[in-house]
């Protein structure tokens, strides 16, 4: 595969850590938790963070592996044969949604008291930005959180908030002015257990069942003042920043994830016996494939690219950006010609096929849809 290229015998000792890992302690209860729409993130997140996966990048000084972005992208890869979406999502969560901004911007106060419980997988954390009426248009954000004091008094609500119902914080945007422009929020560490945070449903989702994702609610909720992470008003700027690692932890999920639904597909086809053949044998489909594998490897190499630019400290936002429209398109593709290749055994629910196809159809639609990102594109072209 010329891995050897990018990974050196170090990279592939912690790539066979995750992957002994994935098939002793994921793989093998995924259907259970598929079932019971959830995943016990704080006994899986526990484990995890015992073997330095979850801080893989972030300093050892809070409890990271202090190690480069090749083991983040090991990582993320080995995590993509995880037999479902919903738990490499929880995860992606908690390693490069919810904590890189308490890193990058946050005191050592914030860094102690949350990143590092949460890379140790003592604390199970959430993202909390989109709400009922702002999605994609980030800066229609309601949420209001009024200084009072030593305190801020939060209220609104947020939903689509994957690990939901079992984040012990989330990290939060919310207005703190009403004045118009970008400087008008701010982020925040929003712990769970104090009074006035609500869970106002658990939402039940077409993919990603072992998922829990949930709706908000935060009525004159109380925060320290302590709990603002960074400066008042730069909160979007932030959120901004934190949404490249955001994106970025999708890639490898779509090109890994993707092969995987590949090799299974032609596994059934080569076992098909249709008018005396093999399917493997109609060039249609072969065609088909070979395409999907030409599309793979395009954003394996452009993810690859942007690992090198990200070490050499350049900036990535078009090239995420890219990768996450590209990769988007791509796997909706190949996850809906893969379940028409199993014929009617691709639309039982027992097959793997068929949670592929429904998990793989939000990778067009979260952490900024495509056409968001054709958007962010052009403008970043001056178009």
């Amino acid at each position: 595969m010329g891995s050897e290229l990018y990974f050196t015998k170090d990279h592939e000792l912690v790539r066979k850590a995750v992957r002994d890992f994935v098939n002793r302690e994921i793989n093998p209860y995924v259907d259970e938790w598929e079932a019971q729409g959830i995943a016990p993130l704080h006994d899986l997140f526990k484990k995890m963070g015992d073997l330095g996966f979850l801080g893989i990048r972030f300093p050892e000084k809070y409890g990271g592996e202090g190690l480069d972005y090749w083991y983040e992208t090991v990582v993320m890869e080995e995590l993509a044969r995880i037999y479902c979406g919903g738990i490499p999502m929880a995860v992606a969560v908690q390693m490069s949604m919810a904590t890189p901004a308490i890193h990058e911007f946050g005191s050592e106060y914030l860094k102690e008291t949350y990143l590092k419980p949460a890379l140790k997988g003592d604390m199970v954390s959430a993202i909390a930005v989109t709400e009922p009426d702002a999605g994609s248009d980030v800066a229609a954000i309601k949420t209001f959180a009024r200084k009072d004091g030593n305190a801020y008094v939060l209220n609104g609500s947020k939903t689509y908030i994957t690990n939901g119902t079992q984040a012990d914080f989330l990290t939060l945007l919310a207005r703190t002015s009403e004045e118009p422009g970008y400087h008008s929020f701010s982020l925040f560490v929003v712990p769970t257990h104090l009074p006035g945070f609500h869970i106002s449903k658990k939402l039940d989702k077409m993919g990603m069942r072992s998922s829990d994702t949930a709706e908000l609610y935060f009525d004159d909720m109380r925060i320290p003042a302590e709990n603002l992470i960074g400066s008042e008003g730069q909160g979007f700027i932030h959120q901004m920043m934190q949404f490249q690692h955001e994106r970025f932890a999708v890639l490898p999920l779509t090109y890994v994830s993707a092969r995987e639904i590949i090799d299974e597909t032609v596994a059934y086809l080569k076992g098909r016996i249709v008018f005396g053949k093999p399917l493997i044998k109609k060039q249609v489909l072969r065609h088909r494939l070979a395409e999907w594998l030409s599309g793979i490897e395009c954003l394996k190499q452009l993810t690859y690219h942007i690992v090198r630019m990200k070490m050499a400290g350049q900036d990535v936002s078009k090239e995420i950006s890219m990768g996450k429209l590209f990769g988007g398109n791509l796997i909706n593709k190949i996850m809906d010609g893969c379940l028409q290749m199993h014929g009617g055994m691709g639309f039982m629910n027992e097959m793997r096929v068929s949670r592929a196809f429904r998990d793989s159809r939000l990778m067009s639609i979260g952490a900024g849809a495509s056409e968001v990102m054709s958007d962010v594109i052009a403008k970043l072209e001056g178009y």
